[in-house]
């Protein structure tokens, strides 16, 4: 048997003036083969948790195009081409094949496609015909739409939030599409849309026991799998979204049912699971106050690399030093030119430096501060979920007023404690850290932090999810409007 795997990952923020060049992708990484070098944004351990699963199984696996690029805008037109007809291509050589097997997000768009994995997904399966299976892994940040769902019904959502379930959900898409060849399942797929909009860590009650049930339905006689599509907030596009949706054995009556009911709980738990964004001010505050000998960890959502934003606001970093604030450590920024500015003068070296707010009004005025550069690290990097997540040159450098910055040229958004320890910052017996990241710092910054403050910060990500200037998707969404009787 043969099975085909191959990778294209990126997660749109249509808001975002900046496209996604090729040199996005290059820098995460651009495989042909499963020995090529490459961060892959964190999938590497997916594709290797998929290739030795149906290797397992007594596969021969055959890896085509793996790349991934950190979100941003749409992705070049010619770029999405290129590594689409490169996946095809790779496919077509390797044929025939008895399975394929993509990790994909779900949410990419290029200039002239808002559903570029129900585009590359419909044009896989008129190449392989209508009888290979074909399983896909996705975030659930998805766009999971129509094209997407016609391609295929073994479609595997991540179900946390932080994604610490990324390898189960990569080897549960394979042991499905291996299944269904070998006719041991008939994977029939449920679907139901839910009208809300927002950001949704699974990390506490109740959006905990909601995945609790997803696990617990999969359980059941019958039932394959079961996700929740939380949806890309800033992606505007038609299909935009959250959805449940369940795979069951030969009943699609019984998947529609069950992705139903969890479309319905999913929205009737909308007002306990949406978060609290402090204002700035506020949130300066509570740092002033703070008193845990924990650190308080202060978000700046609004400035998520993962979300698509630049990393290199200063509107915190601003605040604290007008407030005089010490025992900060903040990070990480992502600051090419202060980076080699750092390297430039070396270790020890004290000078007036120019911080962040470079590349547009989102990102805040820059600031000037005299810092003197501590710890340089050429090829730093983060946990990621197992894997690690490249930063490129990096520097740490101490403000006048005690503040240090975590200084980095690959723009990631902070998921492990590493990329503040990893340049020699400590954290224990800090007032603060903040954090360029929404959601996923907080499975490795739980148990060293007080509490965790999600601070409303100007930045490209706007918390007002409501007033979101959407053009293409559908406007009818909790907290916008409260109308679909059907939910309440």
């Amino acid at each position: 048997m043969r099975l085909f795997l191959a990778s294209l990952v990126a997660e749109t923020n249509t808001f975002c003036a900046i496209p996604t060049g090729r040199g996005a992708f290059e820098e995460q990484g651009i495989c042909r083969s499963a020995v090529d070098p490459g961060d892959l944004m964190g999938m590497r351990p997916a594709l290797t948790a998929a290739r030795e699963f149906a290797q397992s199984a007594g596969w021969d696996v055959f890896q085509g195009l793996c790349t991934a690029a950190q979100p941003l805008g749409r992705v070049v037109e010619d770029v999405y081409q290129e590594f689409r007809s490169a996946i095809l291509s790779d496919l077509a050589a390797a044929m025939p094949v008895d399975a394929v097997v993509l990790v994909l997000h779900g949410a990419m768009t290029s200039e002239a496609c808002d559903d570029c994995e129900g585009d590359l997904l419909g044009a896989i399966r008129a190449l392989v015909g209508p009888k290979v299976p074909i399983g896909v892994s996705l975030d659930l940040h998805c766009h999971f739409t129509a094209a997407m769902r016609a391609a295929t019904p073994i479609h595997v959502a991540y179900k946390e939030y932080p994604h610490t379930d990324i390898l189960e959900t990569a080897e549960t898409a394979t042991r499905l599409a291996i299944a269904a060849r070998e006719g041991a399942i008939d994977p029939q797929l449920g679907f139901a849309s839910c009208p809300i909009i927002g950001a949704w860590p699974t990390t506490k009650s109740p959006m905990r026991e909601l995945v609790g049930e997803l696990r617990q339905l999969e359980s059941r006689p019958g039932v394959l799998s079961a996700s929740l599509g939380h949806g890309m907030a800033y992606g505007d596009v038609p299909e935009a979204g959250a959805c449940a949706w369940v795979i069951t054995d030969s009943n699609a009556q019984l998947a529609k049912s069950h992705a139903d009911h969890l479309a319905k709980e999913f929205y009737r738990i909308r007002h306990e699971i949406s978060a609290t964004f402090a204002p700035l001010d506020d949130a300066l505050n509570q740092l002033v106050a703070w008193q845990d000998p924990r650190p308080l960890a202060l978000a700046d959502f609004a400035d998520n690399p993962g979300g698509g934003a630049m990393g290199d606001s200063t509107f915190l970093l601003r605040g604290i030093i007008e407030r005089g604030i010490g025992g900060v450590a903040l990070g990480g920024i992502w600051d090419p030119g202060a980076v080699q500015l750092c390297y430039d003068a070396g270790v020890g070296a004290k000078f007036l430096m120019r911080i962040g707010g470079k590349t547009g009004p989102a990102s805040g005025l820059p600031i000037d501060v005299t810092a003197q550069v501590m710890a340089l690290v050429p090829d730093h990097s983060q946990d990621d979920f197992g894997a690690r997540a490249n930063l490129g040159p990096s520097a740490w450098v101490r403000t006048e007023q005690g503040i240090d910055v975590a200084l980095i040229s690959v723009r990631q958004q902070v998921l492990g404690l590493d990329l503040f320890t990893g340049l020699g910052i400590e954290l224990n017996g800090r007032r603060g850290i903040v954090v360029k990241s929404m959601q996923h710092f907080l499975s490795a910054f739980d148990t060293v932090v007080g509490n965790v403050i999600f601070v409303d910060t100007p930045g490209l990500l706007s918390t007002d999810f409501a007033n979101i200037p959407f053009k293409h998707r559908d406007l009818l969404f909790w907290p916008r409007e409260n109308y679909v009787d059907a939910f309440d």
